[in-house]
């Protein structure tokens, strides 16, 4: 059997004709496609408005400086994430605090949030930056109400959560980015994601002020709406109004998106049909935690992860037998830069806990039964 991937993109003809087409018309760039993308993006997840970029660490950064992020700003961040999660606090000049997770969901503890901002005077922290990890959602109402009671924004990083839902006070289901709660949501075409594009991203926000704000970002700070120059020379004329980026995604790869779009749901699907066959072949075997799965949540499940008593090992015995298993996350306070900043092992004991006993098994929509069933058995001969 050929290596099996923790996670792989899944492109067909339908996507491959869609890119060519693109490349055949009149735009590569800034075309008709990228308008087509948000709508249809901004539709799926029920938010009014959505700003395609490059990838998902550049959604963070501007989402960040839309906020208002910047030097003395400090943030409250979960250690459990990739680096971006984090660093755009800190390319905006800002300060990190890590808040520990929950022992079940992995998500950012929010009676750990609540100790940390009842710990520190009124007005000390301006943000939190909370991340659905492996593709379970934030009840983003109970974060709401604290960061409404301690005067602060939230950024959802949801780049493994993708249709998600949660169910709220009121029994409604409410779709991870559809910012009812969140300030801005951001989310990731990197291939091993739910929506592929190569490289890309997306962040979502209900906010009329941010998306202007966004769009300013993402384009060098530059704007041509007549509405918003200081001056008019002409229909050639446009002004930088303040320092932006070229954060901005290719029309091809948002025709690709829209064709992967298409079968978003159908991909969501197929991981649940992935995770329950995993929960039944480790149901009741005590040397194997499962996620964690709640009746009123939808998980997205862009990763599958176990704990074990003996990580590296098993590690070790399944790539040895070609299975591409990962570890997701090395606790970015326990990273060099990190530990710069004043952070020391010792200081956040569950997330660290978990990094000694976390493994990600192959989980993405085009894995076969037959070799979920060879991981299956390769994990219970090795644990």
């Amino acid at each position: 059997m050929k290596p099996i991937p923790y996670g792989r993109q899944h492109i067909t003809d339908e996507d491959i004709a869609a890119v060519v087409e693109t490349l055949k018309s009149d735009f590569l760039t800034q075309g008709p496609k990228i308008d087509e993308f948000e709508r249809k993006f901004a539709d799926y997840v029920g938010a009014p408005y959505a700003v395609a970029v490059n990838n998902a660490t550049s959604g963070l950064h501007i989402a960040a400086k839309a906020l208002g992020v910047g030097p003395g700003t400090k943030v409250i961040v979960t250690p459990l994430t990739f680096a971006a999660s984090a660093n755009c606090i800190r390319y905006c000049g800002g300060d990190v605090t890590f808040c520990d997770i929950d022992p079940d969901t992995y998500l950012m503890d929010a009676a750990k949030l609540e100790q940390i901002l009842d710990s520190h005077p009124a007005g000390t922290f301006s943000g939190i930056v909370i991340v659905d990890f492996a593709g379970y959602p934030h009840n983003l109402e109970q974060y709401r109400e604290i960061a409404d009671r301690h005067g602060l924004w939230i950024i959802e990083d949801a780049c493994h959560a993708p249709g998600a839902w949660y169910t709220d006070s009121k029994g409604e289901r409410q779709l991870t980015g559809n910012c009812r709660f969140a300030d801005c949501t951001i989310f990731s075409f990197h291939p091993v994601k739910h929506i592929a594009t190569g490289e890309g991203g997306m962040v979502t926000t209900a906010n009329p002020e941010l998306l202007e704000r966004l769009r300013l970002y993402r384009t060098h700070g530059i704007t041509k709406d007549g509405a918003k120059l200081e001056k008019n020379d002409g229909g050639w004329y446009y002004e930088m109004q303040d320092l932006g980026f070229n954060y901005r995604i290719t029309d091809f790869q948002a025709a690709l998106g829209i064709s992967q779009l298409s079968r978003a749901e159908a991909g969501l699907v197929r991981r649940q049909e992935i995770a329950r066959r995993y929960d039944e072949a480790f149901k009741g075997n005590d040397k194997i935690k499962t996620p964690y799965r709640c009746d009123d949540v939808r998980h997205a499940f862009h990763l599958y992860v176990i704990q074990v008593l003996d990580r590296k090992a098993l590690y070790d015995a399944l790539r040895a037998n070609g299975i591409m298993a990962q570890v997701h996350y090395v606790p970015l306070h326990l990273m060099p830069y990190y530990r710069a900043l004043g952070n020391a092992p010792g200081q956040l004991p569950v997330v660290e806990n978990y990094y000694e006993h976390c493994l990600s098994l192959p989980m993405y929509p085009t894995l076969t039964d037959e070799e979920q069933e060879y991981v299956i058995k390769q994990v219970l001969q090795h644990v």
